[in-house]
């Protein structure tokens, strides 16, 4: 456990964190806080994508939120406003990490490569900032390498703590990194996978990680890239959790506004399409700027990245995509096919919204988690039982809503051939496997 008043601060979450506040009246960007005034893609409303309801809230009012992703026209960041405070959004969290076997796997396969990169040991400290259950540091402890983890959700971070993460129940912030500094904690490797898109408060955040980072450290950090999310209709990774939507042109100057430079990058499959970015202080000249870094620059220049109209283009095709959707289902239906879900994440629940579907065309949805099992998908109020379900109904048709883990999911899932099942995704368009 983390000692000192370090200990009583994992108790709860930071006042000040709680009450970030949220305000509409003035829609600025988040990082230089231009006007925004371009329509990235309007979703309609939506409900926040991980609140899930229990059987007796299906007769209660649920809150919808525009879904409305606008792009600075100064910095080229793609951003929701904020409706909810991430408390309300992060309290009491539905996803735990290690119900994914390929994440558990991408986890393992990142820490053995960050070990033999840069030589971290015993003597080392590893930070995760959104440590989620542990399903990462668990593998540099198991090396022997000292680790904390920083994760607001109570519920997810009890479960980190019981598998022996020492875990502190806070927002991460540059206060929270101050008072990791008074304590004299800092980080060789400081970790976020997934979590800069959550953040409402982008300038502080980095702010924050600059301080806590070793004079010699790295910093990596994993979250989707704006490219494949443009190329392959990728609208439903939109949504409330997800603040911002980061190409690495607009990711690189929000570093540098802090003192940070992006040395490396790797392009990986996680998520669609994600950007791992390895940075550090920009005093650090230990570490030179690589290749990869100068080529994916250019990459994005001659797509348009730093070209206002690349943008406006995206809203009609996921238009487009909505209504290939909903003609698939319509079709099916007529023809008396009976669709159930696979997973039940936060993606699948902007497209459900956004495409207005519910137990009319999708019978039910099934998730690994026992966390999901026994309630209802916000909005849409499609059911989620375990998979054991399938078995028992026997659909036709299997839509597989996590489709960035869809070979992971056909394999689990092979034996709906046994009656002539077929999988189906519908990003980054309508595709039938059979």
């Amino acid at each position: 456990m983390v000692r000192g008043k370090l200990h009583e601060a994992s108790l709860i979450s930071d006042t000040t964190d709680r009450n970030i506040k949220v305000t509409n009246e003035k829609n600025k960007c988040r990082f230089c806080d231009s006007a925004l005034e371009q329509t990235f893609v309007d979703l309609g409303m939506s409900p926040l994508a991980n609140s899930y309801l229990k059987a007796e809230q299906l007769q209660q009012m649920e809150p919808f939120y525009p879904l409305h992703a606008y792009i600075c026209e100064s910095c080229y960041l793609v951003q929701l406003p904020i409706f909810e405070s991430p408390d309300k959004i992060f309290g009491d969290y539905a996803y735990f990490s290690s119900y994914s076997e390929s994440w558990l796997k991408h986890a393992q396969t990142y820490t053995n490569l960050m070990i033999e990169r840069f030589g971290f040991n015993s003597d080392s400290k590893v930070i995760e900032i959104a440590s989620n259950d542990g399903y990462l540091l668990q593998y540099f402890k198991e090396r022997g390498i000292p680790v904390l983890g920083i994760e607001p959700a109570k519920n997810v971070a009890k479960a980190a703590e019981d598998a022996g993460i020492p875990t502190m129940i806070k927002f991460f912030s540059t206060q929270t990194a101050m008072e990791l500094a008074s304590e004299g904690i800092y980080a060789d490797l400081l970790i976020g996978n997934n979590v800069l898109a959550h953040v409402p408060d982008i300038n502080d955040f980095v702010r924050g990680m600059r301080i806590i980072l070793k004079p010699n450290g790295v910093i990596t950090m994993e979250f989707p890239h704006l490219m494949p999310l443009i190329n392959e209709n990728q609208f439903d990774t939109i949504y409330h959790e997800h603040f911002s939507y980061f190409s690495f042109i607009t990711v690189e100057k929000i570093f540098a506004n802090h003192g940070l430079t992006i040395f490396d990058i790797n392009e990986i499959p996680t998520h669609g399409g994600s950007l791992r970015i390895y940075a550090r202080h920009s005093e650090d000249t230990s570490k030179q700027v690589g290749q990869r870094v100068t080529d994916l620059k250019n990459r994005e220049k001659a797509v348009g990245f730093t070209r206002i109209d690349y943008y406006l283009s995206f809203s009609e095709k996921v238009k487009e995509t909505k209504r290939r959707i909903l003609a698939f289902l319509i079709e099916a239906k007529r023809d008396g096919k009976s669709i159930v879900g696979y997973g039940a994440p936060a993606k699948g629940n902007t497209l459900l919204n956004y495409c207005g579907i519910r137990s009319d065309f999708i019978d039910y949805t099934v998730d690994r988690s026992p966390h999901k099992q026994g309630l209802y998908l916000p909005g849409t109020h499609i059911p989620i039982y375990h998979p054991d379900k399938i078995k028992e109904t026997k659909p036709d048709y299997l839509v597989i809503l996590p489709w960035n883990l869809k070979e992971e999911i056909m394999d689990q899932m092979s034996y709906i051939r046994d009656w002539g099942g077929k999988f189906v995704v519908f990003i980054p368009e309508v595709k039938v496997y059979e």
